[in-house]
């Protein structure tokens, strides 16, 4: 057996069916016991997004929180994620990927609200919360294991997965199809493979700076990614708005595709079945990947939110899976059925996108290609940042709650680190090892959503009561 074949077992185990029985019947059970909250205060929830507590307590604004949330969130997911899911499970991995994210807004809702309700502020205004405070806090000292199990995982997927080398790896990719597509330009060669200036040039230049805001913690973090976040989420918005209404025409065919193949239609009666799982699987999996709702991560980050209402973060973490997924996957996922781009031979992760870039609308195909390399790199950067802050919160809880300079020193050293050397691993190793990672990271959160959904239903009742607002 190969060490390839490995990581694909190991994924399959990390999302089988049990895994996506836990992240579908989670978010329905508090869909249900939130009565659809989801769907009916999305509205209440995008206008508390932009309007901040002005007394609560906290290090950022609320705003600030899901910037950094989301800075995490929309990143090579959106982008390498979706082509990625359709090359392997079809364009019906889209119908899964948007039903998990309107069940996984529910999912986020609970953790943004319990990441208030049970995170600890040190006498120097330092908070410090997550699924970890709420496993150890609402469901007892005796789950305490199951804390640090999600702490140690949450390093380890922003260490060696989702928070470096996939972002990194992606971007050095769309770089790669924009300066040298032929690989003609050699820098250095490892083994049996040869690495291109371009790869070896972003590899630096992303790890130069990376280290330049790390090494400031969370307010630096913050206040970049309150400025980059709400500008690349818009230039990408409009050039894949522009892709759809140039190919306007090939929409009905893409929904019947993705209608076909989310329901195994296309298949012969045997494989019917077996095609509506892989579909199912790969939807889900890199919609998590995306959107991060039931991971855990994005709680790290509100709970460092100015605010003394537990419902309220939550409300405003949940929008977090709607920009993402909702908006920003669709439009991707349907941007690259329009052109044909998954069905283009050869092409893998961003070159699909890129090559839908490239073909979407009346420009030269290079001119699509900066852009796709602009907009990821602009994801990638954000995402990287996003995720040391949740690894070193992570980190800082298997600590004992405090803050080791030496260690966070040395622990942002090799975070900078694996953002150099992501470039040189191969695409198919990295987005496994990040699968297995995010999957081992999600069931002790999981678990902890489901036996504290009933105190997330009662805080979401008392808050609308005392709000005097559309009782549940």
């Amino acid at each position: 057996m190969t060490f390839m074949d490995f990581l694909t077992k190991l994924d399959d185990i990390a999302w089988g069916v049990p895994m996506l029985c836990l992240i579908m019947g989670g978010g329905l059970l508090l869909t249900i016991r939130l009565k659809g909250m989801q769907f009916r205060k999305i509205g209440l929830a995008l206008k508390y997004m932009l309007q901040n507590e002005e007394d609560g307590e906290g290090e950022v604004t609320s705003f600030g929180a899901l910037c950094t949330a989301l800075s995490a969130t929309v990143g090579t997911g959106n982008i390498v994620g979706v082509a990625t899911a359709i090359l392997v499970g079809g364009p019906g991995a889209l119908f899964w990927m948007f039903v998990a994210a309107c069940i996984g807004m529910a999912t986020k809702y609970a953790e943004g609200l319990l990441s208030i309700k049970y995170r600890v502020i040190d006498n120097d205004g330092h908070a410090l919360g997550g699924p970890f405070y709420y496993i150890e806090r609402g469901m007892g000292k005796k789950w305490s294991w199951l804390a640090k199990l999600f702490a140690i995982f949450g390093c380890l997927a922003g260490l060696m997965g989702i928070g470096t080398i996939t972002q990194v790896n992606g971007v050095a990719s769309a770089v790669q199809t924009f300066i040298d597509p032929q690989a003609q330009h050699i820098a250095i060669t490892i083994g049996e493979n040869d690495y291109t200036w371009a790869t070896t040039v972003t590899a630096v230049v992303v790890a130069v700076a990376v280290a330049l805001v790390v090494i400031g913690g969370i307010k630096r973090i913050s206040k970049v990614s309150e400025t980059i976040v709400p500008f690349m989420i818009v230039i990408y918005i409009a050039i894949t708005a522009a892709i759809l209404i140039f190919n306007i025409k090939e929409i009905p065919a893409a929904f019947v595709s993705v209608i076909k193949g989310a329901f195994g239609l296309d298949a012969a009666a045997g494989g019917a079945l077996g095609a509506i799982f892989i579909a199912m699987q790969k939807g889900v999996a890199r919609g998590v990947f995306s959107n991060e709702a039931g991971l855990g991560s994005a709680p790290i980050a509100a709970a460092a939110a100015k605010t003394n209402e537990p419902a309220r973060q939550g409300l405003v973490t949940m929008t977090g899976t709607f920009i993402d997924t909702i908006i920003v996957c669709m439009m991707t996922g349907f941007s690259i059925l329009v052109t044909g781009s998954n069905t283009v031979e050869g092409l893998e992760g961003a070159a699909v996108t890129a090559h839908a870039f490239g073909v979407g609308l009346p420009w030269a195909e290079q001119v699509g290609s900066f852009f796709l390399m602009l907009c990821l790199a602009l994801f990638a950067f954000t995402t990287i940042l996003g995720w040391d802050y949740y690894a070193e919160r992570c980190l800082e809880y298997l600590l004992g709650g405090k803050k080791n300079s030496i260690v966070l020193t040395m622990f942002r050293w090799l975070y900078i680190l694996a953002v150099l050397i992501g470039p040189f691993l191969t695409v198919s190793a990295v987005w496994t090892i990040a699968d297995i990672f995010n999957g081992f990271m999600a069931i002790p959160n999981l678990i902890a959503l489901i036996a504290l959904s009933g105190i997330v239903a009662k805080e979401t009742k008392s808050y609308f009561d005392r709000l005097g607002k559309d009782r549940l």
